[in-house]
């Protein structure tokens, strides 16, 4: 798990904002072709109405320039900038049309990516002095995954694992199923993942201490502890012994967290950085 910033993925973020151009343009603005002069020029100011933690201005500016490659961009702060209510994020100009056509999409894009960097913030700083880092998790928007794990690591998170193809991850279903491998069939497939994958790394998931002490035997990379109590989170973390590495996850709020994160475990996921993000409040001023 790497707090490398995550390369963004371009292929797949210009089909995003084809879609998103054909969405809501389609054939043309109606309301601004029918009221603006062709031709006219302006300049708009994103402006946030809170504070937040900047992400996602290449893809801003990126609509604009799909649009027409003729806007001027100018960024005003840096991505991972804090910014008070009332700053301004960059400045666009040229076509009118074109800026009243692509201001909408931008902004959907800006609002959610300020509001994943900001929240992550908020957890980093409460595993301050601490060696625990905070994870996102699988709970992505379909399609939008490398754009919010780039935002969650501008705010200052770790990326877990991009899909099911870099990391096996044993969870509660695949322990389940384990079962019909009869005696020992956690091990088992374990084993056989190691033979399959032996490039990938491995993590287990467990909600008791008892399912703890068996994955503990098997030496995967990872255990995760899953809606552990703190108690339990204890005792595990003396078990371990620094063996593994130690990932807490399941019932996780930012109240939770400055506990949680001493108590010894290396890491703690938090789905809630994406999928239940609040978006910025941010808009263009003409």
């Amino acid at each position: 798990m790497s707090q490398n910033l995550p390369e963004l993925d371009w292929n797949r973020i210009n089909k995003l904002i084809e879609l998103a151009i054909d969405e809501d343009i389609k054939n043309g603005d109606a309301t601004s072709i029918s009221v603006l002069p062709e031709g006219v020029k302006t300049a708009g100011r994103f402006v946030t109405r809170e504070e937040c933690v900047c992400a996602g201005l290449p893809v801003a500016e990126s609509v604009f320039k799909r649009l027409d490659n003729k806007i001027v961009w100018i960024s005003h702060c840096c991505e991972g900038d804090v910014l008070k209510s009332g700053a301004c994020i960059a400045t666009v100009k040229g076509n009118a049309r074109t800026i009243l056509a692509g201001e909408r999409i931008a902004l959907n894009f800006l609002q959610r990516l300020c509001g994943i960097a900001t929240i992550t913030r908020k957890y980093v700083k409460a595993v301050n002095g601490t060696s625990t880092k905070i994870l996102d998790t699988r709970k992505t928007t379909p399609c939008w995954r490398n754009l919010e794990k780039y935002a969650v690591v501008i705010g200052g998170g770790t990326n877990h694992r991009m899909g099911l193809y870099d990391r096996i991850m044993i969870k509660d279903n695949h322990r389940h199923l384990a079962g019909l491998e009869g005696s020992g069939g956690l091990a088992v497939v374990i084993k056989r993942a190691r033979t399959m994958y032996p490039e990938l790394e491995i993590e287990v998931e467990v909600d008791s201490l008892d399912e703890f002490k068996i994955v503990l035997k098997e030496s995967p990379e990872y255990i995760l502890l899953d809606n552990m109590t703190n108690e339990q989170m204890v005792e595990a973390v003396k078990l371990n012994a620094g063996k593994v590495k130690l990932e807490a996850s399941g019932g996780i709020t930012l109240e939770r967290i400055p506990a949680i994160a001493k108590l010894g475990v290396d890491f703690i996921s938090v789905g809630a950085l994406t999928h239940s993000v609040k978006a910025i409040d941010i808009s263009l001023e003409m």
